[in-house]
């Protein structure tokens, strides 16, 4: 299997753990008060399944984006571009005409 492929999938994995945990806090501790809404519904375990899902999607596209970020080879340490030190502005002399501009 190629390296790319192996660690997007454990990525995602690891944001769905992340996301089982996420889930787990809201529900311990109620906010919104989700976990008797969640209880005291017959669907219940289908929004909580949802929930987890949509947050595994989330969760793992930022966990491979910040794997994929982290991959970045290290730059020279300047800090990005720099500009000239001395910068010398010529004026260019520009003709007036003496009839007045046309407004639109």
């Amino acid at each position: 299997m190629p390296d790319l492929i192996r660690l997007y999938i454990r990525q995602v994995a690891i944001g769905f753990v992340i996301s089982a945990a996420f889930v787990a806090m809201i529900l311990w501790f109620n906010v919104a008060n989700l976990w008797h809404l969640v209880t005291h519904d017959p669907a219940g375990p289908l929004a909580v399944g949802l929930l987890w899902m949509f947050n595994g999607i989330v969760f793992s596209g930022v966990q491979f984006g910040i794997s994929i970020m982290r991959m970045a080879e290290k730059d020279d340490g300047d800090g990005g571009t720099h500009a000239p030190e001395a910068v010398e502005y010529a004026t260019i002399p520009a003709r007036a005409d003496d009839a007045p501009r046309r407004r639109i």
